[in-house]
Formats: C-alpha cells, structure tokens, sequence
C-alpha cells in the first residue's frame, strides 16, 4: 500500500510538472494518449523548459530522486545537453536527521561516547545531503579538526523501495518513449543501484580517499585529506577538516591574488595525471567538491574531497583513448575510426570508410573555431554518440571519463575564460605516449610482471608440448574433416539432382496424361484450377528441398 501510495505521489507530481509532454502521444495506447489529452485540458501549460521541469519533479520528490537526477547529469552521452546543464543544477541540501540519532549512530559505530571520542563535537551539520551529513569536531588525542561524515539513518529501506518504482518508470520509458531503446533507462536505473548503494559504503569512500591521497603525496597542485581509519566504519567515517577556497568562488579568490592562469592549466593537469599515469581519478569534481587552498596564492593547489565516486582504465583502453585523442586533434579521422575498431569499442566488421566520414562530418565544423573556443569533452561525447550509430556499447568507465572532462573543462574556462585546453594537454599527451614505450617503462612492467612469469616459467616446456600436441592433432583431423565436408556436399549435389531428375519425369509423366486426355475425350479445361496449382506448389516444395 505504501509503495502504491509512493507511486501516484510520483504520477502526481510528473503531471503536475507536465512531463507527459515528454512522451510521444502515438506510441501510448490509445486509452492513456486519451486520457492525457483530457489531462492537458485541465492542467494549466508549464512555461518551463523540460530541464527545468525534471529537474523541479527530481527536487519535489526527495533525496533519493534527487541522487537519481545527479547520476543522470553524468550520462551526456544519453540525455540531451539543455537537461544535462539543468540537472548539474540540482542542489543536494537536505533537512538534517535528529541530533540524537547521529550520535547513537556514531556511538554504536566506534563502541564509545562522543564525548569519550571527540571535543567540540558540533550538533548542527556542517552540511547535510541525500546519503549523509557531516558534522564538524576535534579528535580527543590530538586536538586536530576533523570531519564526521555519518549514513543517514533508515535511507537504505528508503533507497530500496524508490529503486523499484524507478524500474516500473524505466520500463515505460524504454517502452513509450521515442529514444527509449537508445537511452537505456533500465541499464541507467541498475547504474544508479550500484552508484547510490557503494556511496552507502564510507570505508569504500575512505579508501579511495587514501589512495588518492597517496597518489599525490607531496604535490604541489593537489593534496586530500586525511583518513582516520580508527575511526571509520561502514556507516561513519572521520577525516582531516579543510580550510580552503570553495572554487566557485571567484571574488575570494581574487581577493588573494591567486594565479588563474596557473589553477586553471594545474585543473587540466591533475585530470590526465590521474587518468594515465595513476589509473585512478576522481569522478565526481563537480565544483562542491573541489577547494583551493589559502597558501601559495601565485602557485595555487587544489583540495579534493568526497572520492564516493572514482574511475579507472584498463591498459588497453588507456592506450586507445590517448592515441584518440592525438588523432582527432590531428584531424587524423581514418587513424580514428581503425582505432575504435582495434579496441573493440565498435564490431569487428564496421565499415571504416563510413565510419571515418561520420567522424569527418561532426569533427571539422567543430574544428573552424580558434583552438581555444574548442570544447575537448564535448568533441569526446560527439564522438562516442557517433560511435553509437555503429553499434558502441560505452563503458562505463569511458562515460565517468568524459564526464570528468566535461567537468574539468567548464571548471577552468570559469576560472580563466582563455584556457587552451590542447595547449595544456597536448604535452602531456605526447610525453605519455613516449613514455609508455620507454625502456625504462618496460623494464618497470617487466618488474612488476616478472615474478609471474618466473612462476610459470617451469610449467613452460609442458604447455609448450601439450600445445605442439594439440596443433599436431589438429592437423591430422584436417584431411578427415576436409573429405567429410566434401562428402556431404557430394550428397546434397546429388539429393538435388535426384529430386530435379523426379520432378521431371513427374513433368514429363503429367505432360503426356495431359496430351493424351483431349484425344481420349477428357476436356483439360474442366480440371479445377486448384488442382493446378496443388501440382505448381508440389513441384515447388520438392526442388526447395
């Protein structure tokens, strides 16, 4: 009942925001495309552009929606660039749940009193989101500001049960919908499951968080905070509290003569730092993420917080992605099209003529423009929506790529309007690709490989032989293999020449009861005409066979 209840609130507040106009009228049954038609005569018209009004329905209709419309920013490569730009709007503020409740969460978590564990233990959330909210306090030993990041009690119930109604949506969506195959809204909807659900998981954050930290120990262009495994648990985690300069902030960060020029190109950096010699990038550097810190104004650092959410390449796809991207800068559309078809992203046998002049025809108006008014993540996604009309199935690595790129991107024309992205890039681009055939770089994966194979060394000779073994018998099975073929197509040369052989002396037989009937008195025009064709049909079927 409660579910029920839950999902006429949903069909309420959809109509009430007119998202049936988002629907094709003739692809409903014709019950429903009645009824919201008689609908549209009563609900006044909304004035809104459909991103707003998804997004208002997503804010109306709780957290766990609003995580959803979060999640769905991130698929540019699904959902139409105006709904992208209104769902990067959402904001995730959410009534705090009872102080009370946070603190037997943490006490039952750790196994002892706030008060044993901290000082200054703040009631009042530092912020408050969907999944979680924060409050502020020192750790007891050692005096140093700290965080507490603490699960929102019952949201696992809650997310459990709005997930399913969000499958009944999909499932219409993908039904009714003009696009509904292309967007996938069932695969989006399990996409979102295994988001939401590891953001449930703080140890799997502080993990992340740790090692991104360890990935830019010492660095001068970003640093993470702390994690205080003591006292992390599954449902609470307590990190380093940091003092810096929300990002966005554009007048506090003049206010201290901040390099712009410099945090911008270090923004672009950090990005393929993380992407192709760590493996491992923050995926979710929305500007709520990202801070900057108060020392060093003229050679400016980054603070990264919430890792919920991070990404990684395989070798292969790391290599693939680079070589793409030189190649499309180059303007090198054939290397680009072989390369989608060497990595396996599109089938085997796609035409790469045609898919090279689809690459052609999206790529060269974009490259008219100055360099410099040139967006990278948005010649990333034209590129994989093209790819789709070859049959790309986009990883989800690939899509929290160009997300994080698309994010990267904006964030650094905000901060320095002239940013030339490929100017900073491009470098990093070619020393990347030379370095990953280093000899140094060889023998480092010879190192890290080298005890494996050094295992399987004795085993060698063996498999070695077992294979020759196998090759060799491979070969003797050839010729049998090759005769029996031939002998099957003898037969069925022959089974078609018997049955040709048997039509025609049935042709023959007929012919000759047809001629001879007229002359015995029989008049042929008295046969039924069905009978004829019965004789068409039989001989048909018999040299079909």
């Amino acid at each position: 009942m409660v579910a029920l209840f839950r999902f006429l609130r949903i069909l309420i507040t959809a109509l009430r925001y007119r998202l049936d106009e988002l629907l094709p009228r003739h692809r409903l049954p014709w019950a429903l495309a009645l009824l919201l038609k008689l609908l549209a005569l009563i609900l006044p018209a909304s004035s809104q552009t459909r991103g707003q009004r998804l997004r208002h329905f997503f804010e109306d209709l709780g957290p766990v929606f609003i995580k959803f419309g979060q999640v769905l920013s991130t698929r540019p490569d699904l959902i139409a660039p105006d709904i992208v730009e209104e769902l990067d709007h959402l904001q995730d503020n959410v009534a705090p749940f009872d102080n009370d409740q946070c603190r037997d969460i943490i006490e039952k978590a750790l196994g002892k009193p706030v008060g044993e564990l901290f000082d200054d233990f703040d009631p009042e959330p530092l912020a408050s989101a969907s999944v979680a909210q924060v409050h502020t306090a020192k750790l007891k030993e050692s005096g140093q500001d700290i965080v507490i990041k603490v699960i929102r009690p019952g949201i696992e119930t809650t997310i459990e049960k709005d997930i399913t109604l969000m499958y009944l949506l999909a499932k219409l969506v993908q039904r009714f919908a003009t696009d509904g195959q292309r967007l996938r809204p069932v695969e989006v909807v399990e996409e979102y499951e295994h988001t939401i659900f590891d953001e449930l998981n703080l140890q799997r954050e502080a993990a992340n968080a740790s090692q991104l930290r360890r990935n830019f120990a010492n660095s001068p262009m970003l640093y993470v905070p702390e994690i205080f495994w003591d006292y992390t648990r599954a449902n609470v985690m307590v990190m380093e509290r940091i003092y810096g300069i929300p990002v966005t902030d554009m007048n506090a960060l003049a206010e201290q003569n901040t390099n712009m020029k410099m945090l911008a190109e270090r923004g672009v950096e950090i990005f393929f730092t993380q992407v192709f010699e760590h493996n491992f990038f923050h995926a979710d550097m929305h500007p709520g993420n990202i801070f900057v810190s108060r020392e060093h104004p003229q050679r400016p650092q980054y603070i990264a917080v919430d890792m919920a959410i991070v990404g990684s390449l395989t070798q292969a796809d790391q290599y693939y992605m680079a070589r793409n991207l030189l190649a499309i800068f180059r303007r090198d559309y054939r290397l680009v099209a072989e390369l989608h078809v060497q990595s396996g992203w599109v089938p085997e046998d796609t035409p790469v003529n045609e898919f090279e002049a689809a690459i052609r025809t999206v790529c060269e108006p974009i490259f008219e423009k100055p360099l410099r008014e040139i967006s990278f993540g948005q010649i990333v996604i034209t590129l994989f929506q093209t790819a789709r009309r070859f049959d790309m199935e986009v990883q989800p690595q690939l899509v929290l790529l160009q997300k994080t790129l698309l994010n990267i991107e904006g964030l650094g024309r905000q901060l320095y309007p002239d940013l030339d992205l490929w100017q900073t890039a491009h470098p990093y681009m070619e020393r990347w690709m030379q370095e990953r055939f280093n000899p140094r770089s060889l023998w480092q994966q010879l190192k890290r490989y080298g005890p494996e194979l050094m295992e399987q060394a004795p085993q060698m000779p063996h498999k070695l032989s077992a294979a020759l073994d196998q090759v060799q018998q491979l070969g003797e099975l050839t010729p049998k293999l090759e005769r029996a073929t031939e002998l099957i197509n003898r037969q069925k040369a022959n089974a078609g020449r018997t049955r040709r052989r048997l039509l025609i002396g049935v042709l023959a037989g007929f012919g000759a009861v047809a001629t001879a009937l007229p002359a015995a008195g029989v008049n042929l025009s008295a046969i039924p005409t069905y009978s004829w064709v019965l004789v068409a049909i039989a001989g048909w079927a018999w040299v079909s066979q």
